[in-house]
């Protein structure tokens, strides 16, 4: 095997070791140590932000014409942020006991449309629907120590947008302000791990203020859906 294949098969392994960060993640999640899944959780999304660009660069489509790096993306995006997180909800008791597995079904049979739609990721580099970022939703909810049934709403709110055909920015690959959108991500992820190293004791004022980049994400995914629309 020559280099650039080698190189290339690399890069592969390094997506699957999200699957290995998913199965650590359910382990610490059955043992009751949230902190820890969540820590695992953040990882994974570095390694899912990271990869895309090393395969690129590796040119892995070339060097291994025979495998498709991009199901492997999706199969461990789906245990990282839709399986393990909506595990962590139902056993941490975030929500109401006695629905709480009609929200986590929910949860995991919209997000298994929502990856698999043909125009889960359009041409011009955006998610369609709610893009499936239940590790989040899932450690803004578990630190803020709400209500089971307000948890409970906002995963059905969530679950139902991701049927709503928006576009929503794709960190690293939108190309509008996709620079800057990178560069405050970075800044935020500090701010997230803050915050799980904190769990479950975390200052309110410091949650509330970590909402500035959701808000940012949320407010340009709507601004450049809008233009979108004009567009066409």
């Amino acid at each position: 095997m020559d280099a650039r294949r080698l190189l290339a098969w690399t890069v592969h392994g390094y997506t699957a070791t999200g699957a290995l960060a998913a199965f650590a993640m359910t382990i610490a999640i059955f043992n009751g140590h949230h902190r820890s899944a969540f820590l695992l959780m953040l990882a994974a999304t570095a390694v899912d932000a990271t990869d895309g660009a090393l395969a690129r660069l590796a040119r892995v489509k070339d060097m291994t014409p025979d495998f498709d790096g991009g199901r492997l993306d999706e199969i461990v995006d789906y245990l990282t942020f839709v399986f393990t997180p909506a595990l962590l909800l139902y056993q941490a008791g975030l929500l109401p006991d006695a629905w709480s597995g009609i929200v986590v079904a929910t949860m995991l049979l919209s997000s298994a449309y929502g990856f698999s739609a043909n125009d889960a990721k359009t041409p011009d580099n955006f998610f369609t629907g709610f893009p499936s970022y239940w590790n989040i939703v899932a450690l803004y909810l578990y630190a803020a120590h709400l209500d089971p049934a307000l948890n409970a709403a906002t995963l059905l709110v969530l679950s139902a947008l991701v049927f709503v055909r928006i576009g929503y920015v794709y960190p690293t690959r939108t190309p509008v302000l996709r620079g800057l959108t990178i560069a405050l991500s970075i800044v935020w992820s500090l701010m997230m791990l803050a915050i799980i190293l904190m769990l479950p004791d975390v200052p309110p004022m410091l949650l509330i203020a970590s909402l500035w980049f959701p808000i940012y994400y949320a407010v340009l995914s709507f601004v450049l859906q809008a233009r979108r629309v004009r567009r066409a």
